[in-house]
């Protein structure tokens, strides 16, 4: 896990060194073990590529310093900076010296290499891993840029009239010479609706994602960027297995953890106490000889605290067990640094227990397992069992009638019903690109429009998550949802920020893309049958983990903000939204505003989320001083 930078420019306009170890400066957070920046110009004089690298060592701890260079059998040079690690490059290295190649290191990036130097930029079809690598073709002064297919490791772009920057952060780019950062107004409405900012935008105007599982082509002046892999859940069509499904789900799972387990340097587990976590320890514990490291975070206060489920688990197999217990009297206090390590509004309050966690776990390793996307490519949330009946509630109640009745009703419902109201909200969207995100977002359009003050075009957003035929089902349809969105743009930006701002890696087992083919391929009962959610984990562990953990309810990390805005913060929360310092303010209107605030403060309503929502992203204008 590392940090790269980089751009494909115009010679006469490139910008000096300095530049491009400003740029690696800003991210050394993601790689303090070293650092390397190297400026190569096309055979015609015309364009200048750069490469730039923060380390954080892994694997090959002693020649796996980069940018790292490579000679092809046929003579073709090529360097690379590269962020992440890629699982089965034991497998290709084989075959690649079966094809004549030979190599000067054990690590993975060289593979990278010869694999693109083999096989071109679709290489990248070939990596099982998490990845975002830049390749420089000497003899051709053609630039690559490839991310991974789940977008686990981020890449940004900015576009300008002298080229094309790319780097692993926001805040590196942000670093370029006469670079005024301004705010993307047009993310805003979308952020109302899903509390992120969908690809490809970003707050920052001139800076874009690149979408997961794509690969930028830099040749002749032009940048082209394509799509070489999608979700199976848009594609294959599930057939019976042969076999047990249980058991051919639980190899792939343990070849996916094994795999993780690779590694030269001290690694351990985040252990929550909830199935997917507690899976992960199991397993990574029939793969090694000596205790596992866990790690596990709580609150002192016991009401919110699940320590002691994690704790039974790391009993269960004898890990050395890791404990941190924060005080929700100091946790918002993060809030701002965690905003400035993800160069965006923070959407979950979990985000900090996450970052200090990592923090704590850096003491004693430097990569960590983690339970992430098992919900994901299972189907673990309450809404893969409700948006089956979205189709049926649009066919038995009209859109008059919903509006004119049931929509005020659900409304007038009191705070302790929610739940019942988010799914109401949800399931009454009637277009996909609005339900989706409802489910998980705070604001439909039609009350994002009350709460804004004018209203503001959206910007441009990736239609890929919405692509899945019809033809697939509703529950293919969502997770391709989630593994295109939900996952790239939050979960995972988070899990990579969070864990990078601590200086250590996180690897996702569930978030194997062999992993999700194979589910993939396997009747929809197979992830929810009887109206139990995860069935393949669920049975598979269950001869492994007590019942207690494999029959508890999801729950997450909870952070009490809802009591909390009504309580303690509650003024506080005004004085940021409605305050004459506020940055935000001018956008919302005002009566709506304060109409918000009173339901929850008063306990009418719970708009915990949105409040979070508005929060957050008051405190990322301060931080980057942007005007909306």
């Amino acid at each position: 896990m590392c940090g790269i930078a980089g751009w494909y420019l115009k010679t006469a306009a490139a910008p000096d060194a300095a530049t491009l170890k400003a740029m690696t400066d800003a991210i050394s957070h993601r790689g303090p073990d070293g650092e390397g920046q190297l400026i190569l110009t096309s055979p015609d004089g015309h364009h200048q590529g750069g490469l730039g690298h923060r380390r954080l060592s892994i694997i090959d701890l002693s020649t796996g310093d980069q940018p790292m260079h490579y000679t092809a059998p046929d003579g073709r040079r090529l360097s690379i900076v590269f962020n992440g690690e890629v699982y089965n490059f034991r497998a290709l290295r084989n075959e690649l010296e079966a094809l004549g190649h030979r190599f000067q290191t054990t690590s993975d990036t060289e593979i990278i290499m010869a694999a693109h130097a083999e096989w071109g930029p679709d290489s990248a079809q070939r990596l099982r891993g998490m990845f975002a690598h830049i390749i420089w073709e000497h003899d051709t002064g053609r630039m690559t840029v490839v991310r991974d297919r789940f977008g686990k490791k981020p890449v940004f772009m900015a576009a300008r009239p002298e080229g094309t920057f790319f780097a692993s952060e926001i805040k590196s780019l942000l670093t370029l010479p006469g670079f005024e950062p301004s705010l993307n107004l047009g993310a805003v409405p979308a952020y109302l609706n899903y509390r992120y900012v969908p690809g490809p935008q970003t707050f920052f105007e001139g800076i874009v994602k690149m979408p997961p599982a794509s690969i930028a082509v830099c040749e002749d002046g032009q940048v082209n960027v394509h799509r070489y892999w999608t979700t199976p859940d848009s594609r294959v069509t599930p057939h019976a297995v042969d076999g047990d499904p249980v058991t051919r789900f639980m190899d792939v799972l343990r070849e996916s953890v094994e795999l993780r387990m690779i590694a030269d340097v001290p690694f351990g587990a985040f252990l929550s106490g909830g199935i997917d976590s507690s899976a992960i320890v199991a397993l990574m514990s029939e793969n090694s000889a000596l205790p596992v490291n866990t790690f596990s975070v709580g609150f002192a206060e016991g009401a919110y605290s699940e320590l002691g489920y994690a704790r039974e688990i790391a009993d269960q197999f004898r890990t050395s067990h890791h404990e941190l217990e924060v005080s929700s009297d100091t946790l918002m206090d993060w809030l701002p640094d965690l905003i400035g390590f993800r160069d965006a509004p923070v959407a979950e309050p979990s985000d900090i227990p996450i970052y200090l966690l990592s923090v704590e776990a850096q003491k004693t390793v430097k990569m960590v397992l983690t339970g992430e996307g098992s919900d994901e490519i299972l189907a673990g949330y309450p809404k893969h069992r409700a948006e089956r009946h979205a189709a049926r509630y649009h066919g038995l109640v009209p859109g008059f009638i919903h509006n004119r009745l049931a929509r005020p009703l659900v409304a007038a419902l009191p705070y302790r019903f929610r739940r019942v109201k988010t799914l109401f909200d949800s399931l009454s969207e009637r277009d996909v690109r609005d339900r989706f995100p409802r489910w998980f977002g705070v604001l439909g359009p039609a009350a994002r429009e009350r709460l804004l003050r004018q209203h503001i075009d959206m910007a441009g957003m990736d239609g890929t998550p919405f692509d899945a035929p019809e033809d697939v089902g509703a529950l293919r349809r969502l997770q391709h949802f989630d593994q295109t969105s939900w996952l790239p743009d939050n979960l995972l930006e988070r899990g990579d920020r969070m864990t990078m701002a601590a200086s250590i890696e996180a690897r996702m087992p569930f978030m194997d893309h062999m992993l999700a083919e194979t589910v993939s391929a396997m009747p929809d009962d197979c992830r929810i049958r009887n109206g139990e959610d995860k069935w393949l984990l669920r049975e598979g562990m269950r001869r492994i983990l007590p019942e207690k953990i494999l029959s508890r309810p999801k729950v997450g990390f909870r952070v009490p903000v809802n009591e909390w805005f009504r309580t303690t913060m509650r003024d506080w929360v005004r004085d940021h939204l409605t305050g004459s310092d506020s940055r935000s303010g001018v956008l919302y209107d005002s009566r709506e505003l304060m109409r918000i605030l009173d339901d929850h403060a008063d306990g009418r309503q719970n708009h915990e989320k949105l409040i979070w929502t508005l929060v957050s992203f008051e405190l990322f204008l301060r931080r980057y001083r942007l005007n909306a």
